[in-house]
């Protein structure tokens, strides 16, 4: 190999070289595994000193942690019948948000598929646009919902919205873009209109994967709703939020009960119903 042929990292530890029995030459390169972990324990370091983490102080005050949750043992028990409204309500944002999300991203995801519209100038604006909307925080967004349509519900509703929009859009478009176009070819060419042909041809191939994604982003919504609450969007988080604020920690704990046992039971139905859709 020519010394103009090899790369920077051949150049700085060049390869061993062999003589073989018949006389000829080999060459056997250096691996690249210790240079990238060198690399990566510096970047490590540095990012440990640029955001000030310590591992001392870690270890110093992680038993505070175990502290807190003996305070949450054994949960309040009867604080139970004032957690089931706020996790319905959890519950509900999070439905009601993936839903309206996701059927609003279809047509987006559409406009975003290059083979489904030729115009690249059109399909670039809505791609960005879904690049966009996916770098706003949930937090964020609710933040802001809050101030547009005040304290509650309907501004957690708006912000699970706005992050399913997002997320489930940008898989569309991309599984879009990966079907086979043959079916679609053909009904055109028999004088079917484009959105008939899209319906019959297109929608078929990514419609249960659709569903599987949107269905995996419900799971995630009903884990971020209860977070919501911390800036008045409702919730669990509404209460989570209070009760932490007051040191009441055993009803802080009968809340993470209620919390995990939605969760559990969801994504369980969510998985079962997923195996279907495969």
């Amino acid at each position: 190999m020519r010394q103009s042929d090899k790369g920077l990292y051949d150049r700085i530890f060049r390869p061993r070289i062999y003589t073989l029995e018949n006389g000829r030459t080999c060459e056997e390169r250096r691996s690249r595994i210790p240079f990238v972990l060198i690399v990566l324990l510096a970047a490590t370091i540095v990012s440990g000193e640029v955001t000030g983490f310590s591992f001392s102080t870690l270890i110093r005050r992680i038993s505070y942690f175990f502290v807190m949750l003996g305070d949450m043992l054994p949960p309040d028990w009867a604080y139970m019948s004032q957690v089931w409204t706020p996790l319905w309500d959890t519950i509900k944002m999070s439905l009601l948000g993936s839903a309206i999300g996701a059927v609003l991203c279809i047509p987006f995801a559409v406009l975003s598929s290059e083979n489904l519209l030729r115009n690249r100038a059109v399909t670039l604006f809505f791609k960005f646009f879904f690049s966009v909307v996916r770098t706003l925080p949930t937090l964020v967004v609710a933040l802001i919902a809050t101030y547009v349509f005040g304290l509650g519900t309907l501004a957690g509703t708006v912000a699970i919205a706005v992050f399913t929009f997002a997320y489930c859009g940008k898989i569309l478009y991309e599984q879009i873009e990966t079907v086979d176009m043959g079916s679609h070819e053909a009904l055109e060419a028999l004088g079917m209109g484009r959105m008939s042909a899209i319906r019959y041809a297109v929608w078929p191939q990514v419609l249960p994967s659709f569903l599987s994604t949107v269905l995996f982003c419900f799971e995630g919504n009903v884990r971020y709703a209860s977070i919501l609450g911390y800036v008045g969007a409702g919730g669990l988080g509404l209460i989570l939020n209070e009760k932490i604020g007051w040191r009441e920690y055993p009803r802080v704990g009968m809340i993470l009960i209620a919390l995990f046992v939605a969760v559990v039971a969801i994504e369980s139905l969510s998985s079962w119903l997923r195996s279907k859709l495969t």
